[in-house]
């Protein structure tokens, strides 16, 4: 449900975009524009030109935002719906609200409120996540782990062979890898890297977000069979690749 705020409010948010527009294509007439709040799971923010008229939706999580980060995000948003250069001071002011310490806390709390995640079963047919997952935290991190949501995925992918998703505290694994074809140890070596990003959450510095520090490589290749693994992920990205077109095109039939 769209949440309406008092007209003032949005004279003002309207405004915003007024003078965007003025500044960043002063030949232009400026056309009739309708901002409102929108419910998205992330911090997301959207404008469109329909009929003449531009409608800009923006995240409702940043509804109180300070004023100079919605002046900043109109120039932003008009600059790519004109496809030109986003105004440099614009970007900074804006990266600095939405990758405050506050705003990532409330994007993290509404993506888990109001985002969805598909769960199957850690028990696949060949592998069982839960087993795999007990002796890897026995193994290597001392049952320092606390166990979060373990699950196949839903289809079968060769791209990502697993994401360790920190929101719903879920380790998602492909499914293509439960198969019989598929040794152990390489099932193994994709929840223990997934298992990492627990043990070594993401940093954030300087805006930026971390995922594979130097600390994460390092402990990867504690992985007793490492090499091993790897490898065979490389040589088999192919085969991986041709199951799930495979499997695709049994659906569509």
């Amino acid at each position: 449900m769209i949440n309406n705020r008092a007209p003032a409010d949005f004279s003002m948010l309207r405004k915003f975009y007024e003078e965007a527009f003025q500044t960043l294509d002063p030949n232009r007439v400026t056309p009739d524009i309708e901002v409102r709040f929108y419910p998205y799971v992330g911090i997301n923010h959207t404008i469109r030109l329909r009929g003449g008229k531009i409608f800009v939706r923006l995240a409702e999580i940043c509804q109180n935002a300070p004023l100079d980060a919605q002046r900043a995000l109109a120039f932003i948003l008009v600059a790519k719906l004109l496809r030109k250069k986003v105004p440099p001071l614009a970007a900074k002011i804006y990266q600095s609200f939405v990758k405050s310490r506050e705003m990532q806390a409330k994007a993290v709390e509404n993506k888990r409120a109001n985002g969805r995640k598909i769960i199957t079963s850690p028990k696949g047919e060949i592998y069982d996540l839960d087993e795999i997952f007990a002796r890897l935290n026995r193994t290597y991190f001392q049952n320092a782990i606390e166990k979060p949501i373990l699950s196949w995925s839903a289809r079968k992918t060769y791209r990502i062979l697993g994401h360790h998703d920190s929101t719903h505290q879920a380790i998602i694994i492909s499914k293509s890898l439960d198969d019989a074809k598929v040794p152990a140890y390489v099932a193994e070596f994709v929840v223990f890297h997934e298992m990492l990003h627990i043990f070594h959450p993401t940093t954030l510095r300087d805006g930026r977000r971390y995922n594979h520090t130097p600390k994460f490589r390092r402990d990867e290749k504690k992985f007793a069979r490492f090499t091993e693994a790897e490898n065979w992920i490389e040589r088999n990205a192919g085969k991986l690749k041709r199951s799930v077109k495979r499997k695709s095109e049994k659906v569509k039939k």
